[in-house]
């Protein structure tokens, strides 16, 4: 081939370089992309600044450490040295330290100034490297022995606190480039090509120079730094990914009652219909009275507003005594109480319960009378016995839910409410429980034996809670 021919492969080489460099800095961003949930993506940033911050302490740490050591090491170089570089160097880095240590506080670290930082860090070593030769008079290939190059894997190993594969990368890469400066360096002084050897010996005893071994120092270099990238870009899958699992958590308490977001989190295995468990639980139904003929008088936003309002002072109080919602029935809250986690006292809680519900709920009915909105009552029964607690529907669908004939009989006596004309019922039985369980009883004095309860087969003895 002529020199003037064409050189087809070199378009070719070229773009299969760019190509390998854009899948590399997607693979290295690729946790950073825009299609993250906002709640994610809030979560991860604020773990970066927590992060970033954490990197600034970890170089303050440095340069305190590094100016002790100055400070009490004794110095090998002539009293009366022109130049004292050390002093300089961890002035300038501990002024750039401190101002990037603000920053990350105030959430300013932009990514030019993260770089920077990176450079700033190889700098400050390399430039140190470099004036050794001036401060003690020899030739520039004197500083290639200086084991202060050693540093330069702490400020590599900096970078992986940033979770940010890049920047461990970009200081390997800078750290390597700086080395392979300051030998081109040495080798560029005059005489310094005279320096070179390839006598081991001979490199080791005196300023001369042995190519290989400064190569190995960049392949080191190199090669830490790709190793680091590596575990970072592994380590920030994983973080990400718990992130994302731990708002995902957090956004299961708001669907559910934490006590079932916690058992479908922990779960061990993938949750599949046909899994449960018995245990000894107390099943609540509350009901606000005459829903239907609200609905119909009320426009839409102020229903939705009034039941918002009702669950608002509702819920809180389940929870206060240790209550789990299970689901929302329109105007209608299914509750247990010592399922799904276990409780020594949950009879005694749901019996509390009520009378905070009683008591805040009038409060709120007065309230609104007062105001002259509507006010409606409210429902409110108690069973206890043997529940089931697990998983329903299909393998596309699924619901953590709570059977059993406590949960049943419950709703039967928020209807018998009713029938009754008080606000709230439980059964003699359920409250023989609660109070083995610590309840004084007092609110549920008045007994109702042997009712019909519609749906229930046999006469049930009733208590009032008043």
């Amino acid at each position: 081939m002529s020199a003037n021919a064409p050189l087809p492969a070199v378009p070719a080489t070229l773009n299969r370089l760019q190509t390998t460099w854009g899948k590399a800095r997607t693979w290295l961003a690729r946790a950073d992309s825009d299609a993250m949930p906002p709640r994610v993506a809030q979560a991860i940033d604020a773990q970066r600044r927590d992060n970033e911050i954490l990197v600034g302490w970890v170089q303050v740490v440095l340069v305190v450490v590094l100016g002790t050591l100055y400070a009490l090491s004794r110095k090998t170089f002539p009293a009366d040295a022109p130049f004292q570089p050390v002093p300089w160097a961890l002035g300038v880095y501990a002024c750039f330290t401190i101002w990037r240590l603000y920053l990350a506080y105030v959430g300013r670290l932009t990514h030019p100034m993260l770089m920077l930082s990176v450079f700033v860090d190889v700098a400050a070593l390399m430039v140190t490297i470099w004036s050794f030769h001036i401060q003690y008079g020899q030739p520039a290939a004197f500083y290639l022995k200086a084991p202060t190059l050693l540093y330069i894997f702490i400020f590599i190993a900096l970078r992986t606190l940033s979770i940010a594969p890049g920047y461990v990368l970009l200081a390997g890469i800078s750290a390597a480039a700086g080395w392979l400066a300051l030998l081109g360096y040495a080798l560029m002084e005059p005489g310094g090509m005279a320096l070179l050897t390839r006598d081991y010996v001979s490199y080791m005893t005196s300023p001369r120079v042995l190519l290989g071994g400064e190569i190995d120092k960049v392949i080191s270099i190199l090669m830490v730094a790709v190793l680091l990238t590596v575990a970072t870009a592994r380590s920030r899958t994983l973080l990400y990914r718990a992130v994302a699992e731990e708002v995902a958590a957090a956004q299961l308490t708001r669907f559910f009652a934490p006590e079932v977001a916690a058992t479908i989190v922990r779960a061990e295995d993938e949750l599949r219909p046909g899994q449960g468990r018995q245990t000894e639980a107390a099943a609540m139904f509350i009901d606000m009275r005459d829903f239907t003929g609200l609905a119909a008088s009320l426009g839409p936003r102020d229903l939705i507003a009034l039941l918002g309002e009702y669950q608002n002072i509702a819920v809180p109080a389940i929870h206060a005594n240790r209550g789990s919602v299970i689901t929302f029935l329109g105007d209608g809250i299914m509750v247990t109480f010592g399922a799904p986690g276990n409780s020594a006292t949950y009879a005694a809680d749901a019996f509390r319960c009520a009378e905070r519900l009683l008591d805040t709920l009038a409060d709120w009915s007065a309230q609104r009378t007062a105001a002259g909105l509507p006010a409606p009552g409210v429902g409110i029964g108690i069973t206890v016995g043997t529940v089931i607690c697990g998983v329903v529907g299909n393998e596309s669908r699924l619901e953590y839910a709570v059977i059993g004939d406590p949960v049943n009989r419950a709703a039967k006596l928020q209807h018998h409410t009713k029938v009754e004309g008080v606000r709230a019922l439980s059964t003699s039985r359920a409250l023989e429980r609660a109070r083995e369980q610590g309840y004084d009883g007092t609110r549920a004095a008045t007994r109702l034996d042997g009712r019909d309860v519609v749906g229930v087969e046999e006469p049930v003895d009733l208590v009032v809670i008043d």
